[in-house]
């Protein structure tokens, strides 16, 4: 059975999109079969980031209002055979996605393409993709950034997730949360820029899946098209690897939380 990830946060700009690619990526270099969907209608960066918005030829609503059938619209991924793209339109309205609709896709996604893991990019805040992409979660990973107004915007929505879920509505198990912290500085944090992990923890009181540090990586890889987990030998990389390895249930310990300690030259000559 296909279990379905919705990546989520209250506010923009927190890196869901660059965190939906590269846990997608990261399952599928595991030997999942895997497909990422972009919720954004309207917008779309999903396809920038995965290098291939050049083959866009169908869209999530041409699938959804039976324009186009899933293999026409989705995309196979350049380094994994194991992973799929499907990317949102850029000229319908966000009220083109109804319940009816996506739930018909991720069926079809999971019980007749076998694929065992969906990721669904949600957009920011609480519009329509936004509830779409969280209503058939099983799982979701709240991303935010060590900020008051980006901590206080995912409250908001794991308040919604634990109400208007499908799994919510039914009575189910509730969707299991996780915390990934992006954007994060120890630097920063020991300045009082930024809050802790500790301090975020205790605010959203849900289980800690990974920090993601602060990198120029992480735009690099954007501009060039590949999600960050692509990225061999950078810090960014090794901390998406840690939080899919938890996903799958493998300890890791959480890295990326202290400030890199300076030698006595690196202090004396600010290097």
């Amino acid at each position: 059975m296909a279990k379905v990830i919705v990546v989520t946060s209250g506010k923009g700009g927190v890196g869901k999109t660059t965190t939906s690619a590269s846990i997608a990526a990261g399952l599928a270099l595991r030997g999942f079969k895997t497909a990422v969907i972009d919720f954004d209608v309207g917008l779309r960066n999903l396809d920038l980031i995965m290098g291939c918005e050049r083959r866009v030829v169908y869209d999530f609503v041409n699938v959804i209002q039976k324009e186009a059938s899933l293999t026409q619209a989705l995309i196979k991924d350049k380094h994994c055979d194991n992973l799929f793209i499907l990317p949102a339109s850029q000229t319908r309205d966000k009220e083109a996605l109804t319940k009816e609709g996506v739930g018909r896709v991720i069926d079809e996604l999971r019980n007749e393409m076998g694929f065992e893991y969906i990721i669904c990019d949600s957009p920011a805040g609480i519009e329509t993709g936004a509830l779409m992409a969280l209503y058939f979660a099983d799982e979701a990973i709240v991303t935010t950034n060590p900020e008051v107004s980006s901590v206080r915007d995912s409250d908001r929505i794991l308040g919604i997730l634990q109400s208007k879920s499908r799994r919510a509505e039914t009575g189910e198990e509730p969707v299991k949360e996780h915390l990934l912290v992006t954007r994060y500085s120890p630097e920063r944090v020991e300045k009082g820029e930024m809050l802790s992990v500790d301090d975020i923890c205790d605010l959203l009181r849900i289980p800690l899946i990974g920090v993601i540090p602060e990198t120029k990586d992480v735009l690099s890889a954007s501009n060039t098209g590949m999600p960050s987990i692509y990225m061999k030998d950078t810090v960014v990389s090794e901390a998406y690897q840690d939080v899919v390895a938890r996903l799958l249930g493998e300890n890791r310990e959480m890295r990326f939380l202290q400030a890199e300690k300076k030698g006595f030259f690196q202090k004396l000559f600010g290097k």
